[in-house]
């Protein structure tokens, strides 16, 4: 998503950041960190900004004395947003770089494409990214939000406020956009409405006229829009051109993920309602003090957004753990994180639920405001309770899938 570039780097920020940051020179005892991010590409507005957030935690921890006594070496590659090479990284990650945790993916096709290979070489996995849930894997821990903890906010918020009983989805077609589709359905129907119609797009679909003309006669109450990447921006825009940002009110479960709401203008993306675990607009101090470290590391914040703070918190997690462990090997630190560990971040307390190694989270329900995401209101320690129905690794350890959530 170059589009996004001018606000999330000068230069080449992310890919260079060691030397801003200070990070130690790899030693023969330093704890190894692998990374396997889109870090150019099409989704690297995503990326890049995960890239600079994990070298920031890492600083913080070398900062701080590193982990056991030992500095940690970042090992990154940059997949150029071609899944082939997903696998490709993630074995040489295992294999010849022999790294002790990688942090890393960004869509579920990438998280499936390296998942077994980390699970198989026993090398601890992080997933750091909202996703649709169900994966059950004791060797991955996932620190975004699953749909029953954003969307089960996000649906009754935006209908009630709206005085919504009919809702569109149009949604991005792959596995993500398919099955957070069916979850907004569910909360639809759950709070009293109809859902009239759901769209599917792949995700280079940029022109949207004829749905928006489908909309205009179909005239729901309320679009619900998990669209994905650049080109499904070009739908809040063509929207916004159409008149109809005045006569229909939207919600979406994935702008301003990638900080694309900063990219529209304030007439374009004002009055947006979205739910995410992080807003750079939270007036707490350890956002505060985020921010603060990011401008110093990088010139400015304008590149934080979400998934860049789920990575942080992520790194966070796992050297707590490690911390907790005393021990880099991997069932130790597994074990440690199953105590259900907790973690204070720029987007309020993570925590370790044990049954299936997602995060509960704090969700704050929030509206789009001249590029910003003003906070309305915020629904503390919400459980994956979507992925909690169908995984329990506390009873089966051994699970190894990704199950389709009965909705």
């Amino acid at each position: 998503m170059s589009i996004n570039r001018r606000h999330f780097l000068g230069g080449s920020a992310a890919l260079t950041g060691a030397a801003v940051l200070g990070y130690p020179a790899a030693a023969a005892d330093a704890i190894k960190l692998g990374s396997v991010l889109d870090s150019s590409g099409i989704f690297d507005a995503y990326g890049k900004p995960m890239d600079m957030a994990m070298r920031l935690a890492v600083a913080d921890i070398n900062n701080a004395g590193g982990l056991l006594g030992r500095p940690i070496e970042v090992v990154a590659y940059d997949t150029q947003s071609d899944m082939a090479l997903y696998s490709q990284y993630a074995q040489q990650l295992t294999r010849e770089d022999q790294v002790d945790v990688v942090h890393g993916g960004i869509l579920s096709a990438s998280r499936e494409a390296i998942r077994q290979i980390l699970r198989k070489s026993g090398t601890l996995y992080f997933y750091n990214v909202l996703y649709e849930g169900g994966v059950c894997d004791r060797n991955i821990f996932i620190n975004g939000v699953t749909p029953a903890q954003q969307v089960e906010a996000l649906v009754p918020y935006a209908m009630n406020k709206v005085g919504a009983r009919t809702v569109y989805i149009l949604a991005a077609d792959y596995n993500y956009g398919q099955i957070t589709a069916k979850w907004i359905q569910k909360y639809v129907g759950d709070n009293g409405g109809e859902t009239v119609s759901v769209d599917f797009f792949p995700l280079d679909v940029s022109d949207f006229g004829s749905t928006i003309a489908k909309i205009q006669s179909t005239a729901p109450d309320l679009v619900i829009a998990p669209l994905v990447g650049g080109a499904h921006l070009s739908f809040f825009r063509q929207w916004a051109a159409a008149g109809m940002k005045a006569r229909i009110p939207l919600a979406s479960t994935t702008l301003g993920v990638g900080n694309e709401h900063k990219v529209l203008t304030a007439d374009e993306g004002n009055g947006i309602m979205v739910a995410y675990n992080y807003s750079q607009e939270l007036d707490t101090p350890k956002n505060a003090e985020f921010k603060r470290k990011w401008a110093a590391a990088y010139g400015d914040d304008t590149a934080i957004h979400e998934i860049a703070v789920s990575n942080y918190q992520g790194v966070l997690t796992w050297a707590a753990a490690v911390r907790e462990a005393g021990s880099l090997e991997r069932d130790s630190v597994v074990a440690a994180l199953e105590t259900g560990i907790s973690v204070q971040g720029p987007g309020g307390t993570v925590t370790v639920d044990p049954r299936t190694h997602h995060a509960v989270l704090d969700v704050h329900l929030m509206e789009i405001e001249n590029q910003g995401m003003t906070v309305i209101d915020t629904l503390p320690r919400r459980q994956p309770i979507d992925t909690q129905a169908v995984c329990d690794l506390e009873a089966n350890p051994d699970d190894n899938q990704q199950y389709e959530i009965e909705i």
